[in-house]
């Protein structure tokens, strides 16, 4: 029965954990928009071509969004970002414990060199075959966020714009 109240207070925390994630990330997106269309502006083929003028800053770039795209542009790439939450937390708890098994066990207040250094190395290898795994969803989020202009979009979503980055360079 133990193993089943683990089970199930581990899928509690991995669903609280995710949606807590969720929410504070939507909170947080017309901020990570505004970041994201200043940093990569200078990439934007209509802001180069002057189709699109140069952003000044992050107060002209948020009053630009809102008047020009209007106020739900600001969550442009948000639901990558949430998506991406999910499987980036759960591979590395899945990960981390797989990873640590091959390790010895390490008494923390004994072995504390030895302790920290497993779970350095364990954190490391889980995070960067989660990495391996949603790597596809952190290239396409600043790409959806950082497309800018009044009229059409270059990416429909994330299917669009991971099928046009296949297709070829740019998109």
């Amino acid at each position: 029965m133990a193993a089943k109240d683990g089970a199930t207070a581990f899928m509690m925390d991995f669903a609280l954990g995710g949606f807590s994630g969720a929410v504070a990330k939507t909170l947080t997106a017309p901020i990570e928009r505004i970041k994201l269309v200043v940093q990569t502006q200078d990439a934007n083929p209509k802001i180069r071509s002057g189709e699109v003028p140069r952003y000044k800053g992050i107060v002209d770039c948020g009053t630009r969004i809102y008047k020009e795209q209007g106020m739900k542009r600001f969550w442009d790439g948000n639901f990558t970002n949430c998506i991406r939450y999910f499987p980036t937390q759960a591979f590395n708890l899945a990960f981390k414990d797989t990873f640590k098994k091959m390790f010895p066990k390490y008494n923390p207040k004994t072995q504390f060199a030895q302790f920290f250094g497993a779970n350095l190395v364990s954190g490391g290898l889980a995070a960067a075959g989660s990495l391996c795994i949603v790597y596809p969803l952190d290239y396409a989020r600043p790409r959806l966020a950082s497309d800018v202009g009044s009229g059409k979009k270059t990416f429909t979503g994330l299917g669009d714009c991971m099928k046009k980055t296949a297709a070829g360079p740019g998109g």
